[in-house]
């Protein structure tokens, strides 16, 4: 058929969707193997020159894999998309098509080496929990000090989120955060506590108050998270289960009273794969340590039941109060 584009603009792939009644589409693809929410903007421009006249024309964005942030902002810019993981949205108003697919929340490891397009892995924990944690303008020397990563490891993140629009660099080069709420969400995409960790089941006897007490006066290293950890931040319903960090699930196990259990489990212990989470930890009114209030609002994103309403309603709290959790 007669491509319906400009002739001096390449195109990738042109499928025509005909309906019964004759009304047809021509889906115009361009494809790229990893597209960030920065290039969105070039992408619709290219789109947008090679439908330009074609009223039966529409544009779809095929890659090998787009994030949860990239996916919203191609709906919101009206552009189709689909990738290799099985997310697809088609949407089209003549002839009615719709399409909507789900696939991967997280991009799927590429072979040997980094992988790219992620958060994943401790590095990018640690810078991540940096930039939430200060607010300040980073030098790139003095993210790697305060986040405790290489100086190559440092610039693969950033330069990632960069591409995710989720940092800003100043007119003389410093690294800002314009949205730590934004950032915290699609570090979420990639880390999660129970898959980041190695997450054993117990059973409190006493109660998750009488377990709280005990590790208020405990010599083990942990750190609440969850529910409990936001409940004197922000007003939560009663917590049905305790989540915590610690070094040894054992040894606190055996200090705290806690039996081994397989089914009706109330609190989970979580040996992490990164100790950032045991990194800039704060005492609560009843002496618990509780994990910061940016590890917390991941743990309860990628949570069960009412977690992620639980942290939208944390970041609330945060953002009225960032001056009594963000530091300088």
């Amino acid at each position: 058929m007669e491509l319906p584009i400009q002739s001096d603009v390449r195109v990738d792939a042109v499928l025509r969707v005909t309906a019964p009644d004759e009304h047809f589409v021509d889906l115009v693809l361009a494809v790229r193997r990893i597209v960030e929410r920065r290039d969105i903007a070039s992408v619709r421009e290219r789109l947008e020159r090679q439908i330009r006249g074609n009223h039966s024309a529409r544009g779809v964005v095929v890659a090998q894999y787009l994030s949860p942030p990239v996916r919203d902002r191609l709906a919101d810019a009206g552009i189709s998309y689909i990738d290799t993981t099985g997310n697809i949205r088609v949407d089209v108003d003549l002839p009615g098509l719709f399409i909507s697919c789900a696939g991967a929340n997280r991009a799927p490891q590429s072979g040997p080496g980094r992988p790219r397009g992620t958060l994943k892995g401790a590095p990018a924990a640690k810078v991540v929990r940096a930039l939430v944690d200060f607010d300040r303008e980073w030098t790139i020397r003095g993210l790697i000090e305060a986040a405790g990563t290489s100086t190559g490891s440092t610039y693969r993140v950033i330069e990632f989120l960069e591409g995710e629009e989720l940092v800003a660099r100043t007119d003389l080069g410093a690294v800002t955060v314009p949205d730590w709420r934004e950032l915290l969400r699609r570090w979420s995409a990639d880390y999660e506590f129970v898959r980041n960790s190695r997450v054993t089941r117990w059973i409190a006897p006493r109660g998750l108050s009488a377990l709280m007490k005990n590790a208020a006066g405990s010599t083990e290293r942990y750190a609440v998270t969850g529910t409990i950890a936001a409940a004197d931040l922000a007003e939560y319903a009663p917590a049905r289960n305790a989540m915590m960090y610690v070094a040894d699930s054992t040894g606190c196990a055996e200090q705290w009273g806690l039996r081994a259990t397989e089914a009706g489990a109330n609190v989970l212990l979580a040996e992490p794969d990164t100790d950032v989470v045991f990194v800039r930890t704060r005492q609560n009114p009843g002496g618990v340590t509780c994990a910061a209030p940016g590890q917390v609002v991941v743990d309860l994103l990628t949570g069960p039941g009412r977690s992620p309403s639980e942290a939208e309603e944390l970041m609330d709290w945060m953002v009225r109060n960032e001056s009594r959790w963000r530091r300088n």
